[in-house]
This record gives structure tokens, C-alpha cells and sequence, in this order.
């Protein structure tokens, strides 16, 4: 059988139900996925003890039990967490010493679609550079038929009240104030995941589409987009809330409104994070890694912090390998993104919520004063996207332009990062589509940045 290439993405596969990507696609996915995962582990699929979970998609149970099936036909021993958050299917993997796992889930996308995230042991991605293309090239091949005889098993786990004091038990819940916090939950799994966690934190909860529902009735999953987090802003500000949250579908991402409306950057809640981290017990003088875009908020704070910062390649399976490589105590993502070494390096959408009402709580301030000294210091455009016939070559004329200049700096830890004393860029290509991204930072002024952004997206444009 042949599946559509395009659903086989960078880090996971995702695509349309029924269209791109249907349950007999699914079952062969799940037998390829148990015949890479032993290759990687060097035993047969027999000997193989797989984790899987569901998200809330009013496809999923139906994909995840194709899924479940074409693992256990390739003899693998499946333990299935049922519906449960993305981080919820790490923790499983990571704490139970699996030998990988699959989370049936297309994330943040909207309904029509479904799609997998797929680890191998440890929680560490899959990506389209080990695993994710294997397993699009045997299901294109033919898997043939199942040997009967060698069929694997089955179990059923709930995994829900280990979970929540694993993520509790990397805070200090005396250190918790009772703030107002407004928490979205996009019909996604945040609510049943995380809710229990917050609510025995004796917060002034107001939730909002807490309970998990494929139909999105509300808004998408996407809190990334400003129509989708338009809600939780105004209701930020028409409570009085100290704090706003929001999650993407299936939870592995939450984002944060602060005290007076405004989103909150994922570079700058970086280094709010690797601050607080680095000033647990045990932690001081720690690796932390930011990815290409961030904003140099995040290395001057881990540094001033007496961390050691590390920039990075941006994508899950290269933040967690480092990570497990290198030892890093947390790393962080523009994109929302935010991983913990004592979360078995695997991103959470829980542990940055609970740290950040721990240290608004420890430092006695609100959300906006812990922004304001970034906000008066670093001007970020955010990220830009422009089309392009050949970013390859756009990038090359990008670099000859601007590293050639007096006090240019160029490195290429993703895409092409061009360095001056007091502004920088990155543009990098999408991994699936013909655009180039742009990120750009001044440390002058908003004005300045505008200009500069302007003056480079002229070029990209051109």
C-alpha cells in the first residue's frame, strides 16, 4: 500500500482523516513503527514493550486501537494509557523504561486532522532524519502478512495520578499564593491532565473549555495564533486575573498572558524559567539550551543566573538528545516548547505552568514586572514567514550581503544566524513548505528593529 509522502513530517506524521491518512494506514504505520523501534534497539520485536496513548480527536480511538493492533501483529507487548496528554505518553516511556512509544494525536491542528508522535526509548523523538522516513519507506515497500504465531499483547494502564505527583513533585506547592489564573484549555487534554494539579494548589481558578471535546466547539487548539488566545486575553483583563494560561490540543505546549493582557514571548518565559531553575538546589552553574531564533534575553539572563547557555538546532528530537548528552537541566523553545531533564528531557505542558506560579508567588511580583526589563532591553520581531522559490539560495545571498559588513558574526547552528553587537537575525527553511523564517532582534529600539526587519524581509522578498 502507498501512503501520501507529505504526512511524514520532520518530527512526527500528521495528516488529513480519511483523505491522507485512515485506520488501515494507521495499522501499517503501527507494525512499521515496532519494526523500526527493534532495529533501533537491536532485538526482535517480540522482546519490544511499547507505550501508547490517545488524544481527545473524535477520530482517536479508532486510530489508536489500528495503531495498537498493527504493533501487537508485529509481536510487540503494547501498554496503552487510553486518553491522555502527549507528556503523559513520555513520562510512560520515560518512567517505565519502554522501549518507545506512539501518541495518537495531531496536535495543535485543526479537526479533520489526525496524525502520531513516535519515540524511542528514553521519550526521544522520532524525527525525518532517524525512524519517521523508515517507517514511510517500508509501509511504501509492503509489510506482507502478520505471522499469526507470533503475535504480541496488550495491557491497559492508567497512568493519570503518577503523572500528577511526578509534575507536582518539581515544585514546592507550599511556595504557591493564591493568584487569580485563567486557564484555556482549547477542548484539548490540559484540562483532565493538568486541572487536577492546579486545583490542589489553592489558586482562584477561573476555567475556561476545561473539558476535552474533538469538536472544538470554541476556538482551535492553536494558542500561537493570535484569533485563538483573543479569548483568554479579554478574560485576563476582564477578571483581574494575575495570570493567564493556555494549552495547545494535546498539551505538550501552555503559553502565558501576563497581568495586563499582553502574550507572553517563548523566548522571554525561557529565561524567566532557566532563572528560576537555576536557582533550585543543585542546579547552580547548569547547562541550559535556547534555540536559534531566541532572543538574547535568554543567554544574558542564564549567564547573569551563573548558568551556562548553549544555543541550539530547533526541533524536539534535537533539544531532548542534547539534552540526555549533555546533561542540561532545561531547555527552551521560541515556539513554546520546554524541556526538563528531570521530565526524562522530554517537553511538558504542566512543569512550566507550576514553575511559573512558584516563582511569581517566590518573588512576589507579577508577570509584567518580571517582563518589564526585557521589554525596555531586547526588541524581537517575532517569527516571520515569507515565500520563496529557493531559500537556498536566498539564505546564501543573505549571508554574503550582511556577514561580509564590519562586526558581522555568521553561524549556521540553523539556517544562517548573522550576528552584530547590537542586533542580530536568523532565517532558516521550513522543513515542508517553500518559506524562509525570519527572526530579528534590536537592542536599540522598537524603531530600530522595525527597520531592520523591514529592510531584511526587502531582501528576502525581493
Amino acid at each position: 500500500m502507498s501512503v501520501p509522502a507529505e504526512i511524514f513530517k520532520a518530527y512526527d506524521i500528521r495528516g488529513i482523516h480519511g483523505e491522507q491518512l485512515g485506520p488501515d494506514d494507521a495499522e501499517q504505520i503501527g507494525r512499521a513503527f515496532a519494526r523500526v523501534i527493534a532495529e533501533l534497539e537491536g532485538k526482535p520485536v517480540g522482546e519490544l514493550r511499547l507505550g501508547l496513548g490517545r488524544d481527545m480527536r473524535l477520530t482517536a480511538p479508532e486510530m489508536a486501537a489500528r495503531y495498537r493492533a498493527g504493533m501487537v501483529a508485529e509481536g510487540a507487548h503494547v501498554i496503552d494509557a487510553g486518553q491522555v496528554g502527549t507528556e503523559m505518553l513520555y513520562f510512560l516511556v520515560g518512567s517505565r523504561e519502554l522501549d518507545g512509544g506512539l501518541m495518537c494525536t495531531a496536535s495543535h491542528n485543526p479537526k479533520a486532522y489526525t496524525g502520531a508522535k513516535l519515540v524511542k526509548r528514553g521519550a526521544i523523538a522520532l524525527s525525518g532524519d532517524e525512524g519517521i522516513q523508515d517507517i514511510r519507506r517500508l509501509v511504501d515497500a509492503g509489510l506482507g502478512e502478520p505471522d499469526a504465531a507470533a503475535a504480541g499483547s496488550a495491557e491497559e494502564v492508567d497512568i493519570y495520578e503518577e503523572f500528577q505527583a511526578a509534575a507536582l513533585g518539581t515544585i514546592d506547592p507550599a511556595n504557591v499564593k493564591p493568584l487569580k489564573v485563567v486557564v484555556d484549555g482549547g477542548n484539548g487534554m490540559a484540562g483532565p491532565m493538568a486541572g487536577p494539579v492546579l486545583r490542589g494548589l489553592g489558586l482562584e481558578l477561573v476555567e475556561t473549555y476545561f473539558t476535552p471535546d474533538g469538536n472544538f466547539p470554541d476556538h482551535e487548539p492553536n494558542p500561537l495564533l493570535e484569533e485563538n488566545r483573543r479569548f483568554i486575553v479579554d478574560k485576563v483583563v476582564a477578571e483581574g486575573a494575575d495570570l493567564g494560561i493556555a494549552w495547545d490540543g494535546d498539551a505538550d505546549r501552555c503559553f502565558f498572558i501576563d497581568d495586563t493582557g499582553r502574550f507572553v514571548d517563548g523566548d522571554f518565559l525561557t529565561a524567566i524559567l532557566a532563572e528560576h531553575l537555576l536557582a533550585k538546589p543543585g542546579n547552580a552553574g547548569a547547562d541550559i539550551l535556547y534555540d536559534a531564533r531566541a532572543s538574547r534575553a535568554v543567554a544574558d539572563t542564564v549567564e547573569a543566573a551563573g548558568g551556562k547557555a548553549h544555543i541550539n538546532r530547533v526541533g524536539h528530537a534535537f533539544f531532548k538528545t542534547r539534552m540526555r548528552d549533555e546533561g542540561a537541566i532545561f531547555g527552551g523553545e521560541v515556539s513554546g516548547h520546554y524541556y526538563f531533564h528531570d521530565f526524562y528531557n522530554a517537553d511538558s505542558g504542566t512543569l512550566p505552568a507550576l514553575l511559573v506560579l512558584e516563582k511569581l508567588s517566590v518573588e512576589g511580583k507579577r508577570m509584567s514586572e518580571l517582563l518589564e526589563p526585557f521589554k525596555a532591553k531586547y526588541f524581537i520581531s517575532g517569527e516571520i514567514n515569507s515565500e520563496v522559490s529557493d531559500a537556498a539560495a536566498k539564505m546564501t545571498e543573505l549571508e554574503e550581503h550582511y556577514g561580509s559588513q564590519p562586526g558581522a558574526e555568521v553561524t549556521h547552528v540553523d539556517g544562517v544566524s548573522v550576528d552584530f553587537e547590537d542586533w542580530h537575525f536568523n532565517v532558516r527553511p521550513s522543513n515542508t513548505e517553500p518559506l524562509l523564517r525570519l527572526t530579528l532582534e534590536s537592542l536599540v529600539s522598537e524603531a530600530d528593529m522595525v527597520a531592520k526587519r523591514d529592510e531584511v524581509l526587502g531582501r528576502i522578498r525581493a
